[in-house]
């Protein structure tokens, strides 16, 4: 029990959650958020509670019992069971179990700051980032991935005025529906910021909650995103803050690639001439765009099976071909699907596509506590790929949370004289992190063609 021996004060205690995640202090990226910086992030919004010594629900206790929530699935994802999980810690502990009732944990998880546990998360996101060694950024620049989705809800009054339920349902027959856009790193993985509104209405659609998040981009950033951020006016306010662009062309917007300066085989320079004001732009901003802007605009042929398409343009503001070859362009925005499958990690593996609780508030809290358990889990990846010596991205995420699910207790329970917690995610042989390796979808999906044409020709031929 030397965990809580060394010091019973709140500032320790904050490594249950440090513990949980697989962390110890000469780990690489451990200093990214240290247990300190916890503490440090709840006293700056003077979020502390329940600061008596034989308090059970402290900050540390239930933000852990929180984060065990979206960790876990179906009945142990309930009250109740994270309840549960802090009683067999109590007892663990050599402490009196706390009650089964679930009313004391619930007010202090209203307690919980969403501003702190927003700020923890994209410290997380942006700190390993940040730490990323040459090797894993593009072309010596950082790749953020952007991508929309939506999320429903309980269905109560509250959250219903807050979310209405999509308006093509009939009254009383849908859910409080949200939508949210995402920021990741190419390289990690990790939320770098997330934006949520209501799923219809002025100003709702990914773009417009995509701008409320352009001061989180650092200048140097390349943005990789879908068709549907390809716009003029989007593509002014990036390059406005020193962000490039990789994105495929809007299928209202076709290219003639006889016009423009010629760089190479489906391979030219564009002028976009700048449209009419549009209604959610401000006069003084409009001004500020350029009458005309220069881009790139490049033909990706696909001979690979499995790809539904076997062309499609890209457009990016990276004009410099000698710098920016158009296979290396073509190669990166292929990699746009793995926005697709994180935002399906968050959303099918920790479980965030329905989400529990019962007021707009909570829902912010329930979303952002979801997003740093996903950012920590992909931290303990990052370390384990780091240790291995292979790319985050070839690991799996499900496997990742599994391992941690299975040591949630343990850890927490530790003694401080283990020698290493790498290998718990580090595969010790070959044989094991080929195993532990995730697959390209499109790799699987194309030999999932192949093998369906291959029993179609049997059936055939006899």
């Amino acid at each position: 029990m030397a965990f809580y021996q060394q010091s019973r004060s709140l500032p320790k205690r904050f490594r249950l959650i440090v513990a949980s995640f697989l962390q110890r202090p000469d780990l690489p990226f451990a200093d990214v958020l240290p247990e300190d910086a916890i503490q440090k992030a709840f006293d700056d919004e003077d979020a502390t509670f329940a600061e008596d010594e034989d308090a059970v629900f402290t900050p540390a206790v239930t933000l852990w019992a929180f984060l065990s929530q979206v960790l876990f699935k179906d009945e142990h994802r309930s009250c109740v069971a994270a309840v549960a999980r802090v009683a067999v810690l109590l007892v663990a502990l050599e402490r009196g179990p706390c009650s089964s009732n679930t009313g004391a944990y619930c007010r202090a998880r209203g307690k919980l700051s969403e501003k702190v546990i927003r700020q923890i998360t994209i410290r997380v996101g942006e700190g390993c980032e940040d730490q990323l060694g040459k090797e894993l950024l593009w072309h010596g620049r950082h790749v953020r991935l952007v991508d929309g989705s939506t999320v429903s809800m309980s269905d109560t009054p509250e959250n219903q005025e807050a979310y209405p339920q999509n308006p093509q349902q009939k009254e009383g027959l849908g859910f409080p529906i949200a939508r949210v856009v995402v920021l990741l790193s190419l390289a990690t993985g990790m939320v770098t910021d997330m934006a949520m509104g209501p799923y219809a209405g002025k100003e709702t659609g990914e773009p417009a909650l995509l701008r409320s998040r352009l001061g989180r981009f650092k200048r140097g950033d390349i943005l990789l995103a879908d068709r549907y951020y390809c716009s003029y006016f989007m593509i002014a306010l990036l390059q406005e803050r020193g962000i490039d662009l990789v994105v495929r062309l809007h299928q209202r917007r076709p290219v003639n690639f006889r016009r423009g300066r010629r760089l190479g085989k489906d391979d030219q320079v564009i002028t976009r001439d700048r449209p009419q004001r549009p209604k959610w732009m401000e006069e003084q901003t409009y001004d500020r765009v350029p009458p005309s802007i220069e881009v790139r605009a490049i033909r990706v042929h696909l001979g690979q099976p499995g790809y539904r398409v076997e062309s499609f343009v890209a457009v990016t503001t990276l004009t410099n071909a000698k710098e920016y070859p158009k296979e290396d362009i073509a190669s990166l925005y292929q990699s746009r699907w793995l926005a697709e499958l994180d935002i399906r990690a968050i959303k099918i593996t920790m479980g965030m596509d329905i989400l529990r609780c019962k007021t707009p508030e909570m829902v912010g809290k329930e979303i952002w506590t979801c997003l740093l358990a996903y950012n920590l889990i992909r931290r303990a990846m990052l370390q384990s790929a780091q240790e291995a010596g292979v790319s985050p991205r070839t690991l799996s995420f499900t496997a990742a949370v599994q391992t941690i699910g299975a040591s949630w207790m343990v850890m927490v329970l530790g003694d401080d004289t283990l020698t290493s917690l790498e290998p718990i995610l580090k595969p010790s042989t070959s044989r094991e992190l080929q195993f532990a390796r995730c697959h390209p979808p499109l790799k699987r999906r194309a030999k999932r063609v192949i093998l369906q044409t291959q029993i179609l020709a049997r059936q055939v031929l006899g």
